[in-house]
Order: structure tokens, then C-alpha cells, then sequence
């Protein structure tokens, strides 16, 4: 096979008309109001709230800063109980507080923490579960939720593949104390980089934004120690510019998901996340299980890439197996979030991606 001029990635920016971006900009070159709060920061904070369906909204400069400052502005001490199966991000967030991660296994159906593997890991020193919703896919939000208000625990949720979703009509920020978002460059809904948290304490929006702005709460008052999250003009702009057409975007994705399930759904060894019912997707990723298929995912992703196609073993490893935590936990102390792990191959999915180019990594992965 010969490989393609142009390579295909696992994911491409959607980038709205440049003319409109540039006309959403030039007031900045009036104004000359870049960063700290400006006024594109906070309409583009309100139109994320009332889109997401959030109580209450604070933008950030990323997810990973974003997330950070919910775990502080919480003030949790001791153990958080997390997943092994996500991004990196996840898990650094808690040590970077001085907390311990404690791995619960996940669902073998759609990957997300196994709630009924929960409760045996709470100890004295547990304060917060934090789940993520992983490719989209909603976690047990009833019974993390019955569990963490018996132990008297914080919840908070990772929805940064989770931008836009909803179940039977409830918005992913609603679930737990706090939610965060992420709007990086490759997301359903970018700000180039950038992030949120959606939660529902109004009482929380001063520590929250003061931590975010180096404890600063006027100009002569520091109440805290914080850090530099603040999301600047720039992203702010990009972001209001991609929200109007981001049900568009779904809605190009869907068709893309349902290609990929047409060609590749109920063929012996390879698993898709199944649809659950009552759910508005956002169609973020399209993750891929090779068990017992006749080639090896690490075959099948060898192949792909002869041609100029990139998919990614995302997440792999799992965090419990990275070498900056390998002397403090075992990949096989989850066995599912590990065999999971060593299957699971992303392939490309985005909006503007061709169906012929779907068809042709389905052709090269059935073949």
C-alpha cells in the first residue's frame, strides 16, 4: 500500500471562518485588554453556562489547571479515589496537591470506574472520589453519588471528554460538587487551550477564581495562595467563535461514528463502547478493543500508519503503570483498566473527516 501525501491524524482542530475569528479579535487591538478577566472572557463564560446547563461557571487557561484548583478549592486532604484508565492529567492533578490516588478498576462495557468496586477502597483517609466520564461515556452517577454522601466524601467529576453531553435531559455539569471541562486544541469544543469548572456552591466561586488569579482578591488584598489560571482574550475569542457551530460539528461527528459502526460493529474480537439509552453524545472519540481478534492491536496500528493513517493507543498505558509511579502501584492490581489498556486503539475522528477515508481504515482493519 502506498502511503497518502497528507497524513490523517486520530483527531484535526475544527477552526471557525478565519474572517470571523480576525473580526472577533481586532477590539483587542482598541482596547488592548488581553488577559485577567477581559470582556470576551466573561461573555464567553456566559454563554458556556447557560450551554452547559451550569449553576455556576469558572473558565480556565487549560483542564489540567482547572482541575488542580477544584481538588484545592475544596480543601481535601489524604486519599482521592480515581481511575487507573484516563489521561495523564488526571491523576498528576492529585499528586500535584500532595494527595495519594488510590486506583479503583474499571467497567469491562464502557471503561469508566466501577462503582461496585468503590466502597472497599474508602479508609479513614479518603475526602474525594474523582471519576471521568472516559470517551464520553457517562460514569454510575447514582451510586458514586449514594457512596460518596454515606462516606461523606467530595465528587469530583473529569468531564473533559464529556463537553456538551447530556442523560435524560441532565447536563454533565450537574454531576457531583464540582465538573471539569477541557477545551484543548483537539476537543468537540476548543478555546485552543483552555477548560472550566461547572459546579453548584455559589460560595465556592470566590476560592475558585481567587486561586486562579494568585489568591487576588482586589488591589490590596492577596487572601491566598494561588496560581496563574486565567484563560486570556485570545482563547476566549476562539472559543466564542466554535460554540456557534458546535452542534454542527456533533452532528458531522455522528455521522462519522455511525460509519465506523456499520463497518466494524459485531465482528468477533473487536468491542465498541456500546450506546447507552437517554444519552446526548458529543461523538468525541471512537475507541476500538482488539481481544482476541486475528491481529494484535499493536498489528493493526502498524498497518494503519504504512498508509500515512495515525490512530492512538489512548489510554495506554494506564496511569498505575507509568514510570514516575511504578515503585508505588501494579497495573495488575486492575485487571480490567490493564487488559483494556493493552487493546484499545483510538482511530481517527473528527468532523471533516471523509467517509471514503473511514471506509478505508475499516478496509485495512478488517483486512
Amino acid at each position: 500500500m502506498e502511503k497518502r501525501r497528507e497524513p490523517v491524524r486520530v483527531a484535526r482542530s475544527s477552526m471557525p471562518p478565519f474572517e470571523e475569528y480576525a473580526g472577533m479579535i481586532r477590539e483587542l487591538w482598541d482596547s488592548r485588554w488581553l488577559t485577567n478577566m477581559g470582556a470576551l472572557h466573561h461573555r464567553l463564560e456566559g454563554q458556556l453556562k447557560e450551554y452547559l446547563k451550569a449553576d455556576q461557571l469558572s473558565l480556565f487557561v487549560n483542564g489540567h489547571i482547572a482541575l488542580e484548583t477544584a481538588l484545592k478549592a475544596l480543601g481535601l486532604t489524604g486519599e482521592v479515589i480515581t481511575t487507573p484508565f484516563t489521561f495523564a492529567s488526571t491523576v498528576h492533578a492529585i499528586v500535584q496537591n500532595g494527595l495519594t490516588p488510590v486506583f479503583c478498576d474499571i467497567r469491562p462495557d464502557n471503561y469508566t470506574l466501577d462503582g461496585d468496586k468503590l466502597e472497599p477502597l474508602i479508609t479513614d483517609k479518603t475526602s474525594a472520589i474523582l471519576p471521568v466520564h472516559v470517551y464520553g461515556n457517562f460514569c454510575q452517577i447514582e451510586k458514586i453519588q449514594e457512596i460518596a454522601e454515606k462516606h461523606k466524601l467530595k465528587v469530583i467529576y473529569d468531564a473533559a471528554h464529556a463537553f456538551g453531553e447530556e442523560r435524560h435531559g441532565i447536563g454533565a455539569a450537574d454531576f457531583g460538587d464540582i465538573s471539569m471541562f477541557s477545551f484543548h486544541a483537539t476537543k468537540v469544543f476548543h478555546t485552543i487551550e483552555g477548560g472550566a469548572l461547572a459546579y453548584h456552591d455559589p460560595e465556592l466561586e470566590q476560592q475558585v477564581n481567587g486561586l486562579k488569579n494568585f489568591g487576588i482578591m482586589d488591589e490590596e488584598t492577596v487572601a491566598m495562595v494561588g496560581g496563574n489560571g486565567k484563560m486570556n482574550e485570545f482563547q476566549a475569542a476562539m472559543g466564542l467563535c466554535n460554540l456557534k457551530y458546535v452542534e454542527q460539528e456533533i452532528k458531522k461527528r455522528s455521522r462519522i461514528d455511525r460509519r465506523y459502526r456499520e463497518r466494524l460493529d459485531g465482528i468477533k474480537g473487536i468491542t465498541l463502547c456500546p450506546e447507552a439509552p437517554g444519552v446526548k453524545r458529543n461523538y468525541a472519540y471512537m475507541p476500538v478493543v482488539f481481544d482476541g481478534y486475528k491481529k494484535s492491536r499493536d498489528q493493526v496500528a502498524a498497518q494503519l500508519e504504512v498508509v500515512g493513517i495515525y490512530p492512538r493507543k489512548y489510554f495506554y498505558p494506564c496511569v498505575n503503570a507509568y514510570a514516575c509511579y511504578q515503585d508505588r502501584y501494579r497495573p495488575e492490581d486492575t485487571p480490567v483498566a490493564h487488559r483494556i489498556s493493552m487493546g484499545v486503539l483510538t482511530l481517527p475522528m473528527y468532523a471533516d473527516l471523509p467517509l471514503d477515508i473511514v471506509d478505508e481504515i475499516c478496509d485495512i482493519v478488517l483486512s
